[in-house]
């Protein structure tokens, strides 16, 4: 269904495209090439519609159906189509697991003691702001 509408489609595109270039312009005439006839108003003079006109016609609108008929049968089948991937088998992968050794957290080789200053007696402030002795290595 969707290959016939296409291929309509696609008939009506070339022969929609030979109708519209065979026609001739409103003012293809000689008063037409002087301005004359007033071929820039909306209103203006128009003559009978010939075969190329209603031939234009009838293909646009066809153009049209097929366009909506096209773009309809695409999206009825847009959720359908499968992929690549959804075709091909499922395959397990075996997977391997690798001892972790596992260390015990070690404990502080040497303990570092910072030496406070002495504390004021007669301070009632609060405590004697401390500043840490430098560490030897």
């Amino acid at each position: 269904m969707y290959i016939l509408v296409l291929l309509i489609h696609i008939v009506v595109c070339l022969f929609l495209i030979v109708v519209i270039l065979l026609q001739s312009g409103k003012a293809a005439d000689l008063a037409g090439a002087f301005g004359g006839m007033g071929s820039q108003t909306a209103f203006g003079p128009r003559g009978s519609a010939t075969l190329l006109s209603k031939a234009t016609t009838a293909s646009a609108a066809i153009f049209m159906v097929t366009s909506l008929t096209l773009s309809i049968l695409a999206t009825r089948n847009a959720g359908l189509a499968t992929t690549v991937l959804e075709d091909q088998p499922v395959k397990s992968i075996p997977v391997k697991t690798l001892p972790v050794p596992v260390t015990q957290p070690q404990a502080p080789s040497k303990t570092i003691t910072i030496p406070l200053p002495p504390r004021d007696q007669n301070n009632t402030k609060g405590p004697v702001p401390v500043t840490p002795a430098p560490v030897k290595k």
